[in-house]
């Protein structure tokens, strides 16, 4: 095998500069300290055998060039580690390649900008340089151990006991405080429909305590493993909102394939504080509404493999059943009584939900029709000699 670490770096203007994004969790500062990507690479440095490390570059356009001076300036203090810093240029060059192998491919699917977008460039870099084994690392996590690269090859392209592929897996995160569970101590009636960390730790107690590999019903888009059989068939959805990481386990089982679940392969998750916002709240409606009906609409052809909620149990099942409906409302209305962002969860309350679910009905092909030309876009990249050229000089 020959793998390579995809790092999504996500940046802002910092203190000097005006305009950050407000799409993404959460972004770095570009005149940050002590920005979360060193601390990332010096985790890396301790890793045995670690190939090359691409760091992809997301940013404001107009603050491009302090974002990734910085960032070049980062990976020149690690120079153990083998770096490749894919920026908006790269990324155009790509992009163009792209829509002469796709030109009917509606949107932006290989891009920097966007959760899944932003994967699938990961996916193409590593097809472009003709390596087979992606490995996605968050740069706000730490790698534990030097074995990190051990295990996350670990079973990869193997066949487990009922001769079922395993081509794509994941490990999971522990928290600051050693955890690897969800947070149950913040409470409250704000959260209270607004919250999988019951379901979710139910599931993760069943998988730690279980064989080694296993099927998953999570992922951890920071602790991921994609082999060349997985991401040349299967690409993240660039129409989603946010947990593109999840989705892309749907993605799988669409296609007749499973996320795996390593219960020994683990990074240290240490993200900066961010509170519970109603624009980052009305991102999961959207995400959610959208998932349920990319679901079902796929459910209606019989080309793919039926995704159901009874499949997902204990987690993420509810998520996509009607329950949805009833978590969106009572939440945007108790939100809309106590929190001082009143405003906002009344319009979310009052017309965004009918505008996530409309989002939704209107974009539930979209995906399907952009995965119907991911073959040809990836054997249309391997080892093209022109971009790699162009990356290797890089």
């Amino acid at each position: 095998m020959r793998p390579m670490v995809v790092i999504p770096s996500y940046w802002s203007g910092g203190a000097t500069f005006s305009g950050a994004p407000a799409a993404y969790d959460h972004t770095t500062p570009v005149d940050s300290e002590a920005p979360e990507l060193d601390r990332c690479l010096t985790s890396l440095e301790q890793v045995r055998d670690l190939p090359l490390v691409v760091i992809l570059v997301v940013c404001p356009p107009a603050q491009a060039e302090p974002v990734v001076e910085r960032v070049r300036g980062i990976a020149a203090a690690h120079p153990k580690i083998k770096t490749l810093i894919i920026e908006q240029e790269l990324a155009t060059q790509i992009g163009s390649r792209v829509a002469e192998l796709a030109p009917h491919a509606s949107g932006e699917g290989i891009s920097l900008r966007g959760y899944g977008a932003i994967r699938n460039m990961g996916l193409a870099v590593a097809s472009i340089l003709g390596h087979d084994v992606v490995v996605f690392l968050d740069d706000d996590e730490l790698v534990i151990g030097p074995d990190f690269m051990d295990k996350a090859l670990y079973a990869l392209n193997q066949q487990n006991r009922q001769r079922l592929p395993i081509i794509a897996k994941t490990g999971f995160f522990f928290d600051e405080g050693g955890s690897p569970l969800a947070d149950t101590a913040k409470a409250g009636p704000t959260r209270r429909w607004w919250t999988k960390r019951i379901e979710f730790n139910r599931w993760m107690r069943q998988a730690l305590s279980g064989t080694r590999i296993s099927r998953s019903n999570s992922v951890c888009g920071g602790c991921m493993a994609l082999s060349a059989r997985a991401f040349m068939r299967v690409s993240f959805d660039p129409f989603i909102t946010r947990g593109e990481d999840l989705d892309y386990l749907f993605n799988l089982k669409l296609f007749g394939y499973e996320m795996w679940f390593d219960n020994q392969w683990a990074v240290r998750h240490l993200p900066p504080p961010t509170a519970d916002r109603a624009g980052r709240f009305m991102q999961d409606v959207y995400r959610w509404y959208y998932e349920r009906e990319k679901l079902a609409f796929a459910a209606r052809l019989k080309q793919y493999n039926q995704v159901t909620p009874a499949a997902l149990m204990p987690y993420p099942g509810p998520w996509l059943t009607d329950q949805l409906d009833e978590r969106v409302k009572k939440t945007a209305l108790i939100r809309a009584l106590l929190t001082r962002e009143r405003r906002t969860y009344w319009r979310i309350w009052r017309e965004g939900r009918e505008e996530a679910l409309r989002y939704a009905r209107e974009s539930a092909h979209r995906y399907l029709q952009f995965q119907s030309f991911w073959p040809s876009i990836m054997n249309g990249l391997w080892c093209d000699p022109v971009l790699m050229a162009v990356l290797e000089r890089s």
